[in-house]
């Protein structure tokens, strides 16, 4: 049984439609919206915790509705067993830590020993039980993100729906606070939706990622699919460092196809085949760029195998940034320091780039045009 089930859930704001018929399925683990500021993915997690209401559409929580406008249901949130966590956290300030953790449990009229106890229990979750005395401005931004999430966790929900809960944090804050998170929710044993704009984040933090776009989920599928596979241009432009090439299959054998590239001085490159592919079928090659070797002399495999001229480079501590001309097209490669880096003596010198096949996902044209499937 599916713990959350979205049917075409559509909400406009004046002439802008902040949903489009979104419908998915979700199960368990951590799921993550991921996509751009306006994209839809805020919108999508109130309206599934009751916090807005959307013109159409049904969502149900454990098999049970919640939200259905033709029908005229709309179950208050605090009564559709979800925890929230905000991006600003929401902590009354002139509560102590162990008041704001206890506040939903009050309004529940929990008896004093009860509340006593989950809040004890919220607070040694997150390795806050020494500090429940304190109020938030005394606090870290990481310790009221923890206060924000023990709150949520006291109330024993089901699901627990997280909006941007890092953003407010510095990045080497932001990097521990994601593992600890994924570790405390996989402990208590729930699921969880999660929002965020960052892919690095969603990956790391997710069992499911939900690409979106203009109210619409793109592609719906595991981190390593959606990396790898990308459902259509949007996607593959979004997630990771890429180059997004047109290309016209030249022959299909099998496993393998050949791809004729005429940015790249019509260069032809092997890659897996595609579902769809046929020859003369026009396609988008994304190649993840991080991905490829370079050199200042010819690489003994000739497959795959591509000239061009360094224009110029960017230092970024342990990674390097490569802009490289090949043929008509500038692109950027990312070499790590410890990687074998090309030897040459001024930036304008000539450069090879070599293309591993599991380095490029190819999408045909009219799978790119086309919206993505997501269980409903």
């Amino acid at each position: 049984m599916a713990i959350l089930k979205v049917q075409g859930l559509s909400k406009a704001y004046r002439d802008v439609k902040a949903l489009d018929d979104v419908g998915f399925e979700f199960d368990k683990g951590i799921l993550s919206f991921l996509g751009p500021s306006g994209c839809g993915k805020t919108t999508l997690l109130r309206c599934i915790a009751g916090l807005e209401v959307p013109d159409t559409g049904k969502i149900y929580i454990d098999d049970r509705i919640q939200t259905s406008i033709l029908e005229g249901i709309l179950v208050p949130p605090y009564t559709r067993e979800i925890g929230f966590v905000f991006q600003n956290y929401a902590l009354w300030p002139h509560m102590t830590v162990y008041n704001n953790v206890a506040f939903g449990l009050k309004l529940r009229k929990t008896s004093h020993g009860e509340v006593a106890s989950k809040v004890e229990a919220a607070l040694e979750l997150v390795g806050l039980q020494k500090l429940q005395a304190r109020y938030p401005a005394e606090l870290s931004g990481g310790q009221q993100q923890r206060v924000a999430l023990a709150r949520s966790l006291a109330l024993e929900p089901r699901l627990i729906l997280l909006d941007e809960p890092l953003s407010n944090l510095d990045a080497k804050l932001r990097e521990e606070m994601r593992v600890e998170l994924k570790k405390l929710i996989k402990k208590v044993g729930i699921s969880a939706l999660y929002v965020t704009h960052d892919q690095e984040e969603a990956f790391v933090i997710s069992d499911t990622v939900a690409v979106m776009e203009r109210g619409r989920i793109l592609q719906y599928a595991t981190p390593d699919e959606i990396y790898n596979r990308p459902a259509n241009q949007f996607v593959a432009s979004f997630i990771g460092r890429s180059a997004l090439v047109d290309g016209k299959v030249v022959k299909v054998d099998g496993e393998h196809c050949l791809v004729l590239v005429p940015e790249f001085n019509h260069a032809t490159l092997a890659c897996h085949t595609p579902s769809g592919a046929a020859p003369a079928a026009t396609c988008n090659l994304v190649i993840r760029t991080g991905e490829i070797q370079l050199s200042s002399r010819r690489f003994d495999d000739p497959e795959n195998v591509l000239e061009g001229v360094m224009i110029s480079r960017e230092y970024r501590g342990g990674l390097t940034d490569h802009c490289i001309q090949v043929g008509t097209r500038q692109i950027v490669v990312t070499s790590h320091k410890r990687c074998p880096m090309i030897d040459i003596d001024n930036e304008q010198g000539k450069v090879f780039l070599h293309v591993d096949k599991s380095a490029i996902s190819v999408i045909i044209a009219e799978r790119a045009a086309s919206r993505a499937e997501v269980p409903a």
